[in-house]
């Protein structure tokens, strides 16, 4: 389940200024498939406390479609964390950007186990590129 723990690093980068949420939702999906959407700023629950200070100035841009296209993905069983977030540390490259009449065209998120696919790969390759003994 989603805890105190969770929100707990959430809020570490939120008050860093690396991320502000824009939105945050947690959606689970029973044995049956039955999917309940659970607005974490509309819950007096203790396990969703720890959310609450993520929460203010959140925008709520999820739609109800967003919500269900994502419970279709989800296995039976499974509960997820929806976050929409902006990249806070972006805002000054793309100032500086601007300032030089200049834009930033694109962005792209890596997944951390891309990245960890890719380093064992290379790792690889450069044992194997090594002389035996060196």
């Amino acid at each position: 389940t989603v805890d105190g723990s969770v929100a707990a690093e959430i809020e570490s980068v939120v008050r860093n200024g690396t991320i502000r949420i824009v939105d945050l939702v947690a959606i689970a999906k029973d044995a049956d498939g039955d999917v309940a959407v659970i607005e974490l700023d509309a819950k007096d629950d203790p396990r969703y406390a720890g959310f609450a200070p993520l929460l203010t100035n959140r925008m709520g841009l999820f739609t109800a479609e967003d919500l269900a296209t994502i419970a279709v993905g989800m296995p039976e069983r499974t509960g997820a964390l929806v976050i929409l977030f902006e990249h806070r540390w972006a805002v000054d490259i793309k100032n500086a950007l601007a300032a030089k009449n200049a834009v930033l065209l694109t962005r792209s998120v890596i997944p951390p186990e891309v990245l960890e696919e890719v380093n064992e790969e290379l790792e690889a390759a450069m044992a194997e590129a090594l002389p035996a003994g060196g």
